[in-house]
């Protein structure tokens, strides 16, 4: 798949990390002639600092002769009127700042939704578990997890990750959002929980390393 076209350059800290963790590759652009340099599979329009010129862009990248589609808009929520009778100039929008989650399911939506794709579910599969990433799902050997968002969430994260040691203030950034600021005992609370609905077979999965944090399972590539 082309990469996604992301306007500006350099493109926003977040909207970059999102795209890494979720394996999505991406080109920053800065003006026409960057737009023109290849082919891209959709675009992020970065509106929230420059309203004015992200919605100037937007309207180019859609032009008939680029015609890169489709196209997520990011804007603050102070920008939302400003949004009326521009829909021709984009095909989502999203209100930043936005929790990763929220703008890595709008992407992948956009892109799974553009005409001519044809994707399979995204699945995260450990042993017995399974986590079906479009319909926010997790069971074990079939039979259904009863897990809330955040518990799907920090699953998900461990699960993607098998292996790898994660202290907790580095799980808060990246299950709960950059801008988050509990503490974290929060993610204790959730790993407790997280282990009760696994059940006792499978509670060992999410493995606590004194004085640093949490890992699940073991690497599938070995030492």
């Amino acid at each position: 798949m082309q990469p996604m076209l992301i306007w500006p350059d350099p493109a926003p800290h977040d909207l970059i990390r999102v795209l890494d963790v979720a394996g999505i590759a991406w080109q920053a652009i800065s003006d026409e002639a960057g737009a023109r340099s290849g082919l891209f599979s959709g675009a992020v329009v970065s509106a929230e600092e420059s309203p004015e010129a992200g919605f100037a862009m937007a309207r180019l990248l859609r032009r008939g002769d680029l015609n890169v589609a489709p196209l997520l808009l990011l804007v603050r929520g102070s920008q939302l009127a400003e949004l009326e009778g521009r829909h021709d100039a984009y095909d989502d929008f999203c209100v930043v700042p936005a929790h990763p989650s929220e703008l890595e399911a709008r992407i992948k939506h956009l892109l799974a939704s553009e005409s001519g794709l044809d994707l399979p579910p995204e699945v995260v599969q450990y042993e017995s578990l399974e986590l079906n990433l479009e319909t926010y799902q997790a069971s074990i050997e079939g039979t259904p997890l009863d897990l809330t968002y955040m518990e799907y969430e920090l699953l998900k994260f461990l699960a993607s990750n098998p292996g790898r040691v994660f202290t907790r203030e580095i799980l808060l950034s990246r299950v709960w959002g950059y801008e988050y600021y509990g503490g974290a005992r929060t993610v204790d609370v959730h790993i407790r929980r997280l282990r009760a609905k696994l059940g006792e077979e499978q509670a060992g999965l999410i493995q606590t390393v004194r004085s640093v944090g949490y890992k699940f399972g073991e690497s599938r590539w070995g030492a």
